[in-house]
């Protein structure tokens, strides 16, 4: 009788296990659905033509031979360099990023060996920076730039190193705190070791402790690029909306602008600017994740 209801009890908590995994499928593939919907309905409507659109704005396109001619207008478009902005846009964000991870690997090798009041003030003060929001400095930001231009001689504002100085600020708060959770778990006995053999502080971060943070650089290069290549308010304020030097996210507004009926076009012209951050975020993402895992653990 005991072992009757013994397997009764675990008869009926397996079917609630079971139960409660297919809710939490089901949940999850809804939760999929709101979240791929935006750009499904950006990629149907790229190939498609405005009467279409205005007809039916769901639907799968009728020919996806649309998606072409869209495309091809969108780029030879008189109005908007597009070829132009795609190459600021990556110039931007690859120079960004160089500056970001050395610096901030830089930083958080430093905070981490000096092992000071000092240094756990200027750690937390980099973390707490994290917090702030843009809005709250976009103005000073501008100002500072442009009084940094006028004391070196040189112009920062609209220009490719005013903006990378401007994501360095930006983007090292987040960069110190990942590599800073990485680097405790480096033995210092690997740069006692180096310093003995004649090599140089220098040589110490660029041979021994750089190349150990590989799997981190990925995730902050990864992060990183994901918002320098989708920001636009930053690019606005430091670059302008016509200036000499675009973001992919500046060309986008400036075309809706010049085609304000034209919903083809201008889902065409998002669709583009979404393409390369999403192929790369779908290859890169178990990076990203094992990045974050292993300075979490370490």
């Amino acid at each position: 009788m005991a072992d009757a209801l013994h397997l009764d009890a675990v008869g009926q908590k397996q079917q609630h296990s079971k139960a409660k995994r297919i809710a939490l499928e089901i949940f999850a593939i809804i939760l999929m659905l709101v979240v791929l919907s935006p750009f499904v309905i950006v990629l149907f409507n790229s190939a498609k033509t405005f009467d279409h659109i205005t007809r039916d704005p769901v639907s799968p396109p009728e020919n996806w031979e649309n998606l072409r001619i869209n495309i091809e207008a969108v780029m030879h478009d008189p109005t908007t360099d597009f070829i132009g902005a795609f190459k600021d846009s990556t110039i931007i964000t690859v120079l960004s990023l160089v500056v970001i991870v050395i610096f901030s690997a830089m930083a958080a090798w430093v905070l981490v060996r000096n092992k000071s009041k000092f240094s756990n003030f200027t750690f937390m003060m980099f973390v707490a920076a994290m917090v702030i929001p843009f809005q709250v400095v976009m103005y000073p930001l501008v100002y500072f730039l442009k009084s940094i231009g006028d004391f070196l001689g040189t112009r920062m504002l609209g220009t490719y190193h005013g903006i990378v100085f401007a994501y360095l600020g930006f983007g090292c708060s987040l960069s110190i705190f990942v590599f800073h959770g990485f680097i405790k778990s480096i033995p210092l006995a690997l740069e006692e070791s180096a310093f003995i053999d004649g090599c140089s502080q220098p040589g110490v971060f660029f041979k021994i402790i750089l190349p150990l943070l590989v799997p981190t650089i990925t995730t902050v290069a990864i992060l990183n690029g994901i918002w320098i290549w989708n920001d636009y308010l930053l690019p606005l304020l430091v670059l302008g909306g016509n200036g000499e030097v675009q973001t992919i996210p500046l060309a986008v507004t400036a075309f809706a602008g010049s085609y304000v009926k034209q919903w083809n076009l201008i889902m065409t012209a998002a669709l583009l600017a979404m393409v390369p951050i999403v192929v790369l975020f779908i290859f890169a993402q178990k990076y990203i994740i094992r990045g974050m895992v292993e300075g979490a653990i370490k």
